[in-house]
C-alpha cells in the first residue's frame, strides 16, 4: 500500500495489485495456451490438453479472484469522513466513517507457530473510539511482513494533527 497523496486536506493511501494481477493472467494464459495446443493435435492428447487447460486456467483464475483486490483509503477533511473503498472480482464495497471519531492507526500484528520457528505478520488498523462504528478497521484484510505497516500507520498519525489554521493552542505563554 502506497501514499498517494499526503496534503493537509486529503490524504489518500492505496494498494493497486499490478503485479500479482499482470503475474496471474500470463500464468492463465500460458496454461490455457498449452493445453489448447495439445488439444489441437488430437488423438490421446486433446482430453489431455483440455484437461490442462481448464485445470491451470481454473486454478490462476481462482488465485486472481482470492488476491488481486485494490483497496483506497481516503482521509478527507474538509469533508469530514474517511472512506474505505474496496474492489476486487466479486465487486465494489465502500464504507465511511466520520474523521471525528478516528483517535490513531496502530499496527495489529498476529503470530504463528511452525516447525519451532515464531513469524510475525502486521497490518495497519485504524481505531475508532466513538461513534457508531467505534472500533478497530483495518485499512488492508492480509498482514504481511516488512514495514510497510507500520510506516502506512506512522502518516496516519503525522498527518490526524495537522488541524485547520483556525484552531489556536492555547497552550500556557509567557511573556
Amino acid at each position: 500500500m502506497k501514499i498517494t497523496r499526503n496534503t493537509p486536506e486529503q490524504l489518500i493511501l492505496a494498494d493497486n495489485p499490478w503485479f500479482i494481477g499482470i503475474s496471474l493472467i500470463l500464468f492463465i494464459l500460458v496454461f490455457v495456451g498449452a493445453g489448447l495446443g495439445a488439444a489441437s493435435t488430437g488423438g490421446e492428447n486433446l482430453w489431455f490438453g483440455l484437461f490442462f487447460a481448464l485445470a491451470g486456467g481454473g486454478m490462476g483464475f481462482a488465485a486472481f479472484c482470492l488476491f488481486v483486490r485494490r483497496v483506497q483509503v481516503i482521509l478527507d477533511r474538509p469533508g469530514g469522513s474517511i472512506v474505505i473503498r474496496r474492489q476486487s472480482v466479486f465487486g465494489y464495497s465502500q464504507v465511511e466513517h466520520r474523521l471525528a471519531d478516528l483517535s490513531h492507526a496502530e499496527v495489529e500484528s498476529t503470530t504463528s507457530r511452525r516447525e519451532g520457528r515464531t513469524r510475525t505478520l502486521y497490518r495497519p488498523v485504524l481505531v475508532l473510539d466513538s461513534g457508531m462504528s467505534a472500533g478497530r478497521h483495518p485499512v488492508v484484510e492480509a498482514y504481511t511482513n516488512g514495514g510497510g505497516p507500520q510506516r502506512l500507520s506512522d502518516a496516519i498519525n503525522a498527518w490526524l494533527p495537522a488541524e485547520s489554521p483556525a484552531k489556536v493552542d492555547s497552550g500556557s505563554q509567557s511573556a
